[in-house]
């Protein structure tokens, strides 16, 4: 048993002690590839996703250096016929790519990794092949005549796999040797077959493109854009999260709001099945749960440095379409030209798509749209707008404040007026051609909002659809808005809509007071016009 090659799995009991959600129905899947020409599996989700979780059940299932069955008697992958065939039947060679990062020299991960295996291997079979292995030795020979020695093929498990993509973005020379290290691995025709009876990868991006050619073109990925048969174990399900929520005491509903929106396209749904899964982020539900309370769990450790690099490209009006994303509107992304890196971004589409991977967007790839999954995510563009070193960003965000204000105290012209800024400025998401056009104007007007109210589109109440409602969040003190917008039309009819069907009905059982604010715009003389009134307690 070693550290890198035969681990043991203590790792895996460390998490089985804590509050485990039972996710081994990834090592099922993954079995039934195994020793197939579908055997090399790449799976990519966002950080606080279970990334390690999943990497370190894997290990410990196939490692031939530990008794793991008593593990996973009982969870969910002993449930398959044939289950144990496997269990601890191979050689594992378990590498954690950010760990060994941290001790390259050069950001030369390849050498760094091999010379901490090489000695492993070389005590698993120190006499094994034509050629002893010894510290020159390469991993691929070495590992080949360990295969020839114990007769038991490898499975690698590689956590992390893109750090030296993230972690070496200027070193363009080491990034080149890792994916000829990879490719030597897991695009060889005959060490592939005959040492590798799989290989599970997983990390943040999919695999880096050159050109359009993935680096090592082999590997069935699955991503957030493309989830696939993976999707049960990209986060936690809408049942786990309930039963979570029962056993901790938790509001089931103010979790959803929290922490949900990953809606992930159903692998081959059925006719009258969904066509989407609700997939939560797990460390944040995880967080929740043992802090007893709903908040952002966002850790310290993200890149927040980055992701307001991010957000300061103006790659065709990125920023407005960031400014959206927060207002709660979906913009349209096409990721097929992302290289998968972090250093690569030529277009709007190539930022978005990083986003999506990120888990700062959720994707969906039937409407080719993607939009702010959660309030939690939700929060954390917000402040990185709020810290943006781009001045016609940050203006944005301090008129959007400005507004937000203006309607609590009632100051109709200054709303008005405040709208015709926000469509003239040059952050404007649209051109004007309707009311849907008006609609995303005043959303991203108000996209300070969000710090003290949950947006709503079309709130079916009375008899009809208000065209948007801000409902406020516990404690916030702040009352209901709902808004209502018409185009060519007087504002005394955007009122009188909302009266006489009643749209406040359905806010009433918050316990707060209601503003209505309605607004209109007028295409012959291009001024809005708005009224904002308390509505009746009816």
């Amino acid at each position: 048993m070693g550290r890198y090659v035969n681990p043991g799995n203590e790792g895996f009991q460390q998490i089985l002690s804590r509050r485990y959600v039972d996710k081994t129905g990834l090592v099922s899947l993954f079995d039934s590839t195994l020793e197939t020409s579908d055997k090399l599996v790449m799976v990519s989700r966002p950080r606080r996703f279970g990334k390690s979780y999943a990497a370190q059940s894997v290990a410990a299932f196939y490692s031939c250096g530990c008794d793991s069955r008593t593990l996973f008697e009982g969870l969910e992958v002993s449930r398959r016929g044939g289950w144990d065939e496997h269990l601890n039947a191979y050689n594992v060679l378990r590498l954690d790519m950010a760990e060994a990062m941290q001790s390259a020299t050069g950001a030369d991960a390849v050498a760094a990794v091999t010379e901490a295996v090489l000695p492993e291997l070389r005590d698993l079979a120190p006499g094994a092949g034509s050629r002893a292995i010894g510290p020159k030795s390469l991993l691929a020979d070495a590992l080949w005549d360990v295969v020839r020695a114990t007769g038991r093929k490898f499975v690698f498990v590689i956590d992390e796999w893109d750090a030296p993509y993230r972690l070496a973005q200027d070193s363009r020379a080491a990034q080149d040797a890792y994916a000829e290290w990879l490719r030597s691995l897991f695009k060889s025709a005959s060490l592939t077959a005959e040492v590798v009876a799989g290989a599970y990868m997983t990390g943040i991006l999919p695999i880096k493109k050159y050109a359009h050619q993935s680096a090592v073109s082999d590997f069935w990925e699955y991503t957030m854009v493309r989830p696939g048969a993976y999707v049960p174990y990209v986060g936690f399900s809408e049942a786990e999260v309930e039963g979570l929520c029962a056993e901790h005491g938790l509001d089931a509903a103010d979790v959803r709001r929290w922490y949900d929106g990953y809606d992930l396209p159903a692998f081959r749904p059925r006719r009258d099945g969904p066509r989407h899964v609700a997939t939560y982020a797990p460390y944040s539900v995880m967080q929740a749960c043992g802090f007893g309370a709903t908040g952002s769990y966002w850790p310290s450790t993200e890149t927040f440095e980055e992701l307001r690099r991010y957000v300061d490209m103006d790659f065709d009006g990125l920023q407005a379409d960031v400014l959206r994303a927060i207002g709660g509107e979906e913009l349209r992304v096409d990721p097929a030209t992302f290289k998968n890196d972090m250093t690569s971004i030529a277009s709007r589409d190539d930022a978005l798509t990083l986003l999506v991977h990120l888990g700062y967007l959720c994707y969906d790839i039937g409407t080719g749209r993607a939009r702010v999954p959660n309030e939690e995510v939700r929060g954390e563009l917000r402040r990185a707008v709020g810290r943006s070193r781009h001045p016609r960003v940050a203006r944005v965000m301090r008129d959007s404040m400005r507004l937000v204000e203006d309607v609590l105290a009632r100051d109709e012209r200054a709303v008005a007026e405040a709208i015709g800024r926000a469509h003239d400025a040059a952050c404007a998401p649209v051109h004007y051609n309707g009311e849907q056009a008006l609609r995303a104007v005043v959303k991203a007007a108000l996209v300070a909002a969000v710090d003290d109210w949950a947006c709503v589109d079309e709130l079916p109440s009375g008899h009809g659809y208000a065209d948007v409602a801000y409902l406020p969040r516990a404690g916030s003190g702040r009352p209901a808005l709902l808004v209502e917008l018409k185009w060519d039309r007087p504002v005394s009819a955007a009122v009188d809509q909302v009266l006489d069907r009643d749209y406040p009905q359905v806010l009433r059982g918050l316990g707060v007071p209601i503003l209505v604010v309605a607004v209109t715009y007028d295409t012959e003389t291009k001024e809005h016009a708005c009224r904002i009134f308390e509505a009746p307690s009816k």
